[in-house]
Parts: structure tokens; C-alpha cells; sequence
């Protein structure tokens, strides 16, 4: 089982500034190979356009369509996790560093909802 966990981390092992690990917030996350300077550009979310939730889903504001619009994340990005005080953020698909990130910390982003928000569907 080692080993396969291992081949599967290395599926995303291309990205110069993070890496896959084992995360104490979740699961798997993201962490940094380096330190990241404020303002500095991560990496982006890659994967198909959808209309479906999922697990690995990234919702982004579209304000031409003036509506939400998924990404199902397939690139290492899909194992951020959330934290409510995050140290990297979206412009768009695109997450950039908020405050400096050390070497080897866990990179996070807030999810931006909670238990008491509602969809457009449910109101």
C-alpha cells in the first residue's frame, strides 16, 4: 500500500514550488518545496469545466455569465485544503501566496463558505 501511495504522489510531482504530503488538517495536501514570497504565483487549477459538484471541485465567480463555474481539479492543486486563516488565495485559477509560506508548510486557502450559507438552489 506504501508503494502505491508513493507512485500516486508522484502523479503530481511537477510543480517547482509544491508538493503532495500527508496533511494533518485532511488527507493529502499541499506544501511547499521552498519559501514562497508574498504575492507569489503557486501554481494554477487545472481540469474540466463543470456544472457538477464534487470532491475536487473549485468553484470560481464568473462575472461575465454572472454565475459560478467549476473546475474538477486533476493537477496537485486538488489537495488544498482548507483553513480559516489561509496563507495563499485565487485570482481566478490562479493561487498566489497572502503572507510568506515557509519550506515544507502546509499551503491552505479558505473555502469561503460555512454550514450557514445557501445556495442560489436552496433559497
Amino acid at each position: 500500500m506504501k508503494a502505491k501511495r508513493k507512485r500516486s504522489q508522484q502523479r503530481y510531482d511537477d510543480n517547482p514550488l509544491a508538493y503532495v504530503g500527508d496533511s494533518p488538517i485532511h488527507g493529502r495536501g499541499l506544501f511547499a518545496r521552498r519559501a514562497i514570497a508574498v504575492d507569489e504565483y503557486i501554481g494554477s487549477y487545472r481540469g474540466r469545466r463543470t456544472q457538477t459538484n464534487g470532491m475536487h471541485v473549485l468553484w470560481l465567480w464568473n462575472e461575465e455569465r454572472e454565475r459560478w463555474e467549476g473546475i474538477d481539479g486533476k493537477n496537485e492543486m486538488r489537495f488544498l485544503n482548507h483553513a480559516d486563516e489561509p496563507n495563499a488565495d485565487w485570482w481566478g485559477a490562479d493561487l498566489y501566496a497572502i503572507r510568506p509560506i515557509a519550506k515544507d508548510e502546509e499551503i491552505t486557502f479558505d473555502y469561503g463558505w460555512n454550514e450557514d450559507d445557501e445556495t442560489e438552489d436552496e433559497q
